[in-house]
């Protein structure tokens, strides 16, 4: 913390009205009362005649003495600030001075301007620049005439998109999203298993195009991907077409304004957009999970840049997914999926309950293929229009569920291939009695949620894998 001498300092600028009002008190002060130190943020000229005048246009002393609104007076005293006012007040300038009558002929009181160290993205300039900011990332200077955004692309940083490049300023105002320390350990990103810290998410998140108040649910997304029963690593290495697809439900979801109605899994949302391209970009940048390397899917899919939506809560009917999951409707929550496209399911006919089921279950029986009974999951996403079916017929979410899997019990004799081989998704005890059934999915196989525009009868099905080691993932967001 830079050090001032004992006495008055006022802080000024010309381009505020009420400093430029009260120049004749400022040169009263100079001449009449102790020592006097102003400092000017944009005219070194400016207060003319007042004694010590210090050009200040670097803001350096404005911002070690925390300057939010021009003019201010303070008073140092043994080295440490006494007292403190702002804007003009006769009565406190008088008292914090200790002289009558100053500013004669001037009115009462003004308030006064912003200070410029409030000025947009200037707080993080100053701190980097005079601030007691460390950061371990390593700094890359680049020519004055480079391109940042192709230097970003030359060093492989990009998913093949632009990204925002990630300048000191820029991720210490990430970093003030979250009150975690920059250094603290988020985990191990696969497949080069390199340790990823607050700081090294922050800067991802800088790339990816995310705002301050999205960095905490872009910390739990990369520590909900790190969960063993997730399988990152496995995802990051199938010739499958999966990612992670990301869900948040909860306060938070509204409070940053994600998108969970019309388009919700579509484009124009920043952080939809945003921070599921953060989570993409830490795998890439941090672990080491790029295309053509340890990702070696044979198609992959567009959801694979960022996958990311919020669920519509507004629904009272059905309990959202992370109320089903035993998290209370007040907590804030990200959800991973092992996703790939979405399907769609286009029922404009149903209008009973059990006949929309059965749409769904047709639409899902193909899921991969028609005899694939194995490593399938999906998440079944409920559009209003068709909610409001099973809304009208007091079906609750549960009972869809059970209706769905009931109708994709599969029998095991239609699961043959070809003459009399055997689809490798039999066992051999299902092999042995084909007049048995099969469940499409397995018991945590199938979820729904809710979410899109309430005109169209028009659902989703996001399909992905699922086995022993590849799950769905919960976990809650914390700041």
């Amino acid at each position: 913390m830079m050090r001032f001498s004992d006495g008055l300092i006022a802080v000024v600028k010309r381009d505020c009205p009420t400093c430029t009002l009260i120049e004749p008190v400022i040169r009263q002060l100079a001449n009449e009362g102790e020592p006097l130190t102003v400092f000017t943020q944009d005219d070194p000229a400016f207060p003319a005649g007042a004694g010590t005048v210090i050009d200040d246009t670097d803001l350096e002393n404005s911002y070690h003495l925390e300057i939010d609104v021009v003019p201010t007076l303070v008073r140092i005293r043994d080295g440490k600030e006494a007292a403190r006012t702002y804007g003009w007040d006769r009565t406190e300038w008088e008292t914090l001075t200790g002289i009558r009558g100053l500013g004669a002929g001037l009115p009462e009181s003004r308030p006064g301007c912003g200070s410029k160290t409030r000025e947009p993205g200037m707080g993080s300039r100053l701190a980097v620049r005079f601030g007691d900011v460390k950061f371990k990332a390593r700094n890359i200077e680049l020519p004055r005439l480079a391109d940042d955004i192709e230097a970003c692309y030359e060093r492989g940083w990009t998913d093949g998109l632009p990204v925002v490049p990630p300048t000191r300023e820029r991720v210490l105002e990430m970093l003030g999203g979250t009150r975690r320390d920059p250094q603290d350990a988020v985990g191990v990103i696969p497949p080069d298993r390199i340790e990823c810290t607050v700081e090294k998410a922050a800067i991802n998140a800088v790339m990816a195009g995310c705002k301050p108040e999205y960095f905490p649910v872009v910390l739990t997304a990369i520590e909900a991907a790190l969960v063993p029963d997730f399988g990152l690593h496995g995802i990051l290495c199938t010739t499958n077409f999966v990612g992670p697809v990301v869900m948040v439900n909860g306060p938070i979801a509204r409070a940053i304004g994600m998108n969970c109605k019309v388009n919700a899994l579509g484009q124009g949302n920043r952080a939809n957009a945003t921070i599921g391209r953060a989570l993409q970009l830490v795998v890439r940048n941090v672990g080491g999970g790029r295309p053509g390397e340890i990702d070696r899917a044979v198609l992959g899919n567009p959801g694979k840049y960022t996958f990311c939506f919020a669920e519509d809560e507004d629904d009272p009917a059905w309990e959202s997914f992370a109320v089903e999951r035993g998290y209370a409707r007040t907590a804030s929550t990200v959800t991973l999926f092992c996703g790939e496209g979405v399907t769609p399911v286009m029922d404009e006919i149903s209008r009973t309950p059990e006949s929309l089921a059965g749409s769904f279950a047709a639409v899902l029986r193909g899921i991969h293929h028609p005899k694939q009974v194995s490593n399938v999951d999906a998440l079944l996403v409920v559009t209003p229009e068709h909610a409001a079916v099973f809304h009208r017929a007091g079906w609750s979410k549960q009972r869809l569920k059970e209706e769905v899997r009931a109708r994709l019990m599969i029998p095991a004799r239609e699961l043959l291939r070809g003459y009399g081989g055997i689809d490798a998704g039999l066992t051999p005890e299902q092999a042995g009695n084909l007049d048995g059934t099969i469940p499409k999915f397995r018991p945590s196989g199938l979820n729904i949620v809710r979410a899109g525009g309430g005109a169209g009868k028009f659902s989703g099905i996001i399909s992905g894998l699922g086995s022993i080691t590849i799950n769905s993932v919960t976990k809650e967001i914390e700041s």
